[in-house]
């Protein structure tokens, strides 16, 4: 299967530019038989508004507006599955006589243009709450031909609820276990930790902590017995909203039999589309060791790092003994 992540920059409130900036990537890359392509969460409104006054005029009809239209219209040029988050305006007049529903939400469009599905938001960041309702449906399941069986979070899914759960709760990937998730896709606008002035100084580097944590919340994919190869997509956007700063680091692994297979990985403020081939080797598998032993590195020959492999040239521009170092830190569950 052909996967791709449309990193870019978007900023709040600019969505003709932001159209533009995620047109001039995709352009640029002109990829051909994709089967999925995910962009990060609100792509196109940005992401960092602080009240539902702010982001009112960004709203969007349900599978009406400019991310749908967008979707649709992307989805039949390159005929494969659109999966792209925008912040949603629902109309509930015909339900009860009160004020419209307001959610962060993802489209899923497929091939031929269809909405196919239609996610909301489940587990809500501060800054969601400033303007948005939690999804009632739980976290998105089902199943899309040429894809598979998927399940679909956005961004805070992957955390324990509210932060207040505990930590071993895992609901997003017991979710994705319980529906026997074979691709998991989650989009993304995932914040680094790190200083601004520190993290722009390596943008082709891969924000190691960020992806370190992200495997992390996947630990019940990683213990399970189940044979079949579970292909996780983590869309994630990069750039500055006033002091927000994001990771980047968009990623697409596989999860089979303890082992993390990364077959595409791009740096914390890299502009580019990710293109990864799951039917091929991946570039670095990371083994799991639950009964202490010491960590293990298992990449694959040094070929598969080459831009003939067809993996993204940002992330194999780095040096190899410095990935192969980064990759250790994987193995600290």
């Amino acid at each position: 299967m052909r996967i791709a992540c449309l990193q870019f920059a978007p900023q709040v409130g600019d969505v003709n530019n932001n159209l533009n900036r995620a047109d001039a990537v995709l352009s640029k890359a002109n990829p051909d038989d994709l089967d999925l392509l995910v962009l990060p969460e609100l792509a196109f409104s940005g992401y960092n508004f602080k009240s539902l006054s702010e982001i009112s005029a960004f709203l969007e009809p349900t599978g009406a507006g400019i991310t749908s239209l967008w979707a649709r219209t992307t989805a039949l040029k390159y005929n494969c599955v659109v999966a792209a988050g925008y912040p949603e305006k629902v109309d509930v007049s015909q339900k009860w006589p009160t004020s419209p529903e307001y959610y962060n939400s993802a489209i899923l469009v497929n091939e031929d243009g269809e909405t196919i599905g239609n996610y909301r938001k489940s587990h809500l960041y501060y800054t969601d709450e400033t303007w948005a309702l939690e999804g009632s449906d739980g976290f998105y399941s089902g199943h899309i031909p040429g894809v598979g069986n998927v399940s679909m979070g956005i961004c805070m899914d992957l955390n324990p609820y509210r932060f207040e759960a505990p930590w071993h709760a895992f609901e997003f990937s017991f979710h994705c276990l319980e529906v026997a998730a074979n691709v998991v896709i989650l989009s993304m606008a995932w914040l680094t930790r790190e200083e601004p002035r520190h993290f722009s100084r390596m943008p082709k580097e891969p924000d190691m902590e960020t992806l370190t944590y992200w495997i992390k919340r996947l630990e019940p994919l990683i213990r399970s017995d189940n044979d079949d190869e579970i292909i996780v997509v983590f869309a994630n956007r990069t750039g500055m909203e006033e002091h927000a700063v994001y990771a980047g680091t968009s990623a697409v692994v596989g999860v089979q039999n303890g082992e993390v297979s990364v077959y595409g990985l791009l740096g914390r403020g890299e502009k580019e589309l990710l293109v990864v081939d799951t039917s091929l080797p991946p570039f670095a598998k990371l083994v799991y060791r639950p009964d202490g032993e010491s960590e293990a590195v298992a990449p694959a020959p040094p070929l598969l790092f080459r831009d003939a492999a067809g993996f993204n040239t940002g992330t194999h521009n780095l040096p190899i003994a410095h990935l192969k170092h980064c990759l250790k830190s994987f193995m600290y569950f």
